[in-house]
């Protein structure tokens, strides 16, 4: 990975270290070749769909129970 990572590796890095599978080789590079307006956007984006993710699940959940 000689290149600046774009967009979509900057999202695939994030998604990667939301998981906790993020290889150190990747890390050294985003940290040293990556822009981090990237990585902060990507992670607040990653965070945001989680966030939603979890509330659409429990609320369809409580109407599966019929709260």
């Amino acid at each position: 990975m000689a290149n600046k990572p774009d967009w979509l590796q900057a999202l695939l890095s994030v998604l990667a270290a939301f998981f906790g599978v993020q290889s150190e080789r990747n890390r050294e590079h985003d940290f040293g070749q990556g822009r981090p307006l990237h990585y902060v956007l990507a992670g607040l984006l990653l965070a945001l769909v989680f966030v939603l993710g979890v509330i659409l699940l429990v609320r369809w959940v409580l109407s599966l129970a019929g709260v």
